[in-house]
């Protein structure tokens, strides 16, 4: 299988359970919630997203002939030396093309694989760590993961009914935009109200990381 890849590039992760983590971010190119051109974000079942995941031009992106080619890629911006390799599989929605055996040949080169997803596809056997962040009005089919990012707040999901799902961590991170102090303020409330959640910020974002 041939991959298509927005961006490749070694960074820390900034949000979540891993934040502050060294880590090469593998963004896949593609979404199945929303096409990713403004002119269709109005329809999209996803309607807040703050990603570029549109085409192969980013830094590090290209088109992957194979598993072997893009494992090696993840390999080299990781540079010198084996310890705690992590990458991170994300998009657009890394489900669309992450397979066995992407996820093999990033093993055999020593790498934790980790995945975030929106939930609406079965995840990839074989991961070591998985974030879902469902997005309100589609239906989450992988309903059990490392970590539940739930982007707050948005109109149509309970986050009382998540609480059943299957996760380890529960983390509620305010949604970024024009209305991000009331969302941060909307988040800290939820974590107050119901302790099983934890506030997660995009901490990328506040020291200028990409």
């Amino acid at each position: 299988m041939s991959y298509a890849v927005k961006e490749c590039f070694l960074t820390l992760q900034g949000e979540g359970c891993q934040a502050g983590s060294r880590a090469v971010f593998l963004r896949f190119a593609g979404c199945n919630l929303w096409s990713g051109r403004e002119q269709d974000r109005a329809t999209a079942q996803c309607r807040f997203c703050d990603t570029d995941f549109v085409g192969t031009d980013g830094a590090g992106g290209g088109r992957f002939v194979d598993a072997a080619a893009l494992a090696a890629q993840v390999e080299r911006l990781w540079g010198a030396g084996t310890e705690r390799r992590l990458v991170v599989v994300t998009g657009g929605e890394p489900m669309l093309q992450l397979d066995a055996a992407l996820v093999d040949a990033l093993h055999g080169r020593g790498f934790r694989v980790a995945a975030e997803s929106n939930g609406t596809l079965p995840a990839v056997p074989g991961l070591d760590w998985l974030c879902v962040s469902p997005k309100a009005g589609t239906e989450v089919v992988q309903r059990s993961g490392d970590e539940l990012k739930l982007v707050w707040p948005q109109d149509g999901i309970d986050p009382a009914e998540l609480e059943a799902w299957d996760f380890t961590h529960f983390l509620v991170q305010p949604m970024d935009g024009a209305g991000r102090a009331a969302a941060v303020q909307a988040g800290i409330a939820l974590a107050m109200a119901r302790p099983k959640w934890r506030l997660s910020l995009q901490a990328h974002k506040v020291v200028g990381l990409a």
